[in-house]
């Protein structure tokens, strides 16, 4: 059973998930980092390049704040490029002490969704808040803009942003663009648009085009996520 809602801090969502029955689960990627309640404490699930493939067990019950792409590092206080493609312990960048008060406090909370809303909230109140121009090279990502425009409007060279987009997102501008234009095409595909028309609303040269990166990223053909 999988719910989620938005988050108080914009653009996050607050999610939820219980293994009714143990087995794998496969998780997309989609440009952002998560802060998840585990039943082992509080983990950190980095930006992915690829889907990550984990296993539950029945009655395991995980929260999690998903944080919108260029918005985790500034909560947990570390370059997203450090986190790609990992899961790590909070304890791994915050200390043993920390991790253990913030997952006490998560866990013992009537709504722990909240409780990690708070938690990076506070965080961000005392930390410097993610540069300003994120949103805008995110928003321009996907709306399927070149990176050289982009970074022309942001006022950085080409290289100056793919350096500060590992930072913020945990890989470059391109790679963040196939993510979005990869969940843009899942959304379309969900909501009932056939595949031919969900690679064209995407941005896809073609359906053969969305089948390929759909393997690439997700590892398995579009059909079967559906």
């Amino acid at each position: 059973m999988y719910e989620e809602r938005p988050a108080l801090l914009g653009g996050a969502v607050v999610w939820r998930r219980r293994d009714v029955r143990p087995g794998p689960y496969r998780v997309l990627p989609d440009g952002g980092t998560d802060l998840i309640l585990t039943p082992g404490g509080l983990l950190v699930a980095g930006p992915d390049t690829r889907a990550h493939v984990g296993t539950g067990a029945a009655g395991d019950t995980y929260t999690g704040l998903r944080f919108a792409p260029g918005q985790g590092p500034a909560v947990l206080g570390a370059p997203a490029h450090e986190l790609r493609n990992l899961r790590v312990p909070l304890a791994d960048l915050w200390g043993e002490r920390r991790a253990r008060l913030a997952a006490e406090q998560v866990a013992g909370a009537v709504d722990p969704g909240a409780a990690l809303e708070a938690l990076a909230r506070a965080r961000l109140a005392d930390t410097e808040p993610p540069e300003p121009y994120v949103p805008a090279v995110v928003a321009a990502l996907a709306a399927g803009r070149p990176v050289a425009e982009i970074a022309g409007a942001v006022g950085l060279g080409e290289r100056q942003l793919h350096r500060r987009s590992l930072a913020a997102f945990g890989y470059g501008p391109k790679t963040l663009a196939r993510v979005l234009r990869m969940n843009r095409a899942l959304a379309l595909a969900r909501a009932g648009t056939p595949p031919a028309g969900a690679a064209a609303l995407a941005g896809y040269a073609d359906q053969a085009h969305l089948a390929r990166e759909m393997r690439a990223l997700a590892g398995v053909p579009l059909t079967a996520l559906l």
